[in-house]
């Protein structure tokens, strides 16, 4: 591509920065601008509700390190608000526009506000998504609530009550399903993440939700109430409840972007409404949906770190290059998780299974692999502090090893009994062949069929 050619990255977080990064790193030399809604150079965002809430890391020493010679253009603290395809250009909140040939929409998503807008104005009552929230709350914490309050038990939520509790603080945590994590887990895991908290003095309120929010009259969050009737008499709540994808801004563009993020085909370019790929448009990071071949073609959409990066990486790459040079994103999802003195890794899809059993390690212990299973096959494995297991789970994964795993560990503390996942069904799988994802190298990853024997 020459040097006349114009690059624009909507979205200057983790996956914009990387994408920048890799087509400098592949030679391209043209014009390059990032364009982020936050006064903020890119910084890491899993430290927000960890490090950063325990006191033991500046907001600011979150900064992700970038190469010097990046050579882009900076539009910080501006939001884009419409992608005019036709005229090839970007529009700005402030009235500007930046025309572009090749456009890269890694605009990520933002924290699900506390639905009532009233309630949710209230001192005390809080999201976490950038570092000014993560500012806010450390602020909040460190002044010694008398009771927190964390609605939802997703992993960031369970993260945060584990920071209360490391600080000494007193929180309830409310979950609407049967366990912390069961909608990313599974029940049967789900059920070790809530002895693990409720081991850690969680007040833990599962099967309830926060039906309401009261003052103090003075502006000051003061009373939660519950859909079972109770009320709780706290000073803070963190409303993690999941994220929104931040789509808006693409409405009436004529991409299929909706609530569920932006669609798009393995080499990360961009679907029309009508389902045809466009050759100048590609996506990354969370805002991304995206087919995975090991998982019924279905469109994943993940709010994984990794898979930020690689799909950056795959995106960079494709748009200066074409034809059979053009590389598919394929690598088997992955994220971890800290909490309650536990690291919890995850490899694969747990929800994309119907059977889990636990392979290795002791349950009681928190120190074990569970291994996922769909149609006899295995799809995912999650590790409570067995982390370094997982690269030979993944090669489980990639290979469609047969479901229950064949193999003999020294160190299983448990029986190896195969029970149900607690998950709802995914779709049946329609095509006859496994699919397994091949090769070690990035420009060798490829599918290939291999037939079932008959």
């Amino acid at each position: 591509m020459g040097s006349d050619v114009r690059i624009v990255i909507v979205g200057a977080s983790l996956a914009g920065l990387r994408a920048a990064e890799a087509l400098r790193g592949q030679g391209f030399d043209g014009s390059l601008t990032l364009i982020g809604d936050e006064p903020y150079e890119p910084y890491d965002r899993p430290p927000l509700s960890k490090a950063v809430l325990l006191g033991i890391m500046p907001p600011d020493h979150a900064a992700l390190p970038f190469r010097p010679d990046l050579d882009a253009q900076w539009r910080l603290g501006v939001r884009a608000t419409r992608l005019d395809l036709e005229n090839n250009r970007v529009v700005l909140s402030d009235g500007a526009t930046v025309e572009f040939d090749k456009v890269l929409i890694s605009t990520g998503v933002r924290a699900r506000p506390w639905s009532n807008s009233s309630e949710a104005a209230l001192d005390g009552v809080f999201t976490i998504r950038t570092c000014d929230d993560s500012r806010r709350l450390n602020e909040r914490l460190s002044a010694g609530p008398r009771h927190v309050l964390v609605i939802g038990a997703g992993f960031t939520g369970s993260e945060i009550a584990s920071v209360c509790r490391e600080r000494g603080l007193s929180v309830t945590v409310t979950e609407r399903g049967p366990a912390p994590l069961v909608g990313a887990l599974g029940g049967v895991v789900a059920a070790v993440a809530a002895d693990m908290q409720r081991d850690h003095g969680v007040d833990l309120r599962t099967g309830v939700t926060v039906t309401g929010l009261d003052g103090d009259g003075n502006g000051q969050l003061c009373r939660a109430h519950l859909s079972d009737g109770t009320t709780l008499d706290v000073d803070v709540a963190i409303v993690a409840q999941g994220s929104i994808r931040n789509t808006d801004w693409l409405f009436g563009s004529g991409l299929a972007a909706g609530p569920r993020g932006v669609t798009c085909d393995a080499g990360c370019r961009a679907f029309d409404i009508n389902g045809i790929v466009t050759d100048n448009v590609f996506v990354a990071g969370d805002v991304a949906r995206q087919p995975h071949p090991l998982y019924d073609y279905q469109l994943l959409a993940l709010e994984h770190w990794g898979n930020a990066i690689g799909q950056a990486e795959v995106a960079a790459h494709n748009m200066i290059h074409d034809g059979l040079r053009r590389r598919p994103h394929l690598e088997i999802p992955a994220f971890w998780s800290s909490q309650f003195g536990v690291n919890i890794k995850s490899v694969g899809i747990p929800t994309y299974s119907d059977q889990v059993v636990i392979t290795q390690g002791s349950v009681a212990d928190r120190r074990f692999v569970a291994a996922y299973g769909f149609r006899g096959r295995v799809t995912a494995a999650v590790a409570f502090n067995q982390g370094k297991w997982l690269d030979f789970y993944r090669g489980l994964i990639e290979s469609a090893a047969a479901f229950p795993p064949d193999f003999d560990v020294m160190d299983r503390a448990e029986p190896f009994e195969v029970r149900a996942s607690e998950l709802p069904d995914p779709a049946v799988l329609s095509h006859g062949p496994t699919v397994a994802v091949t090769g070690h190298l990035p420009t060798e990853r490829r599918v290939e069929f291999v037939s079932l024997p008959k």
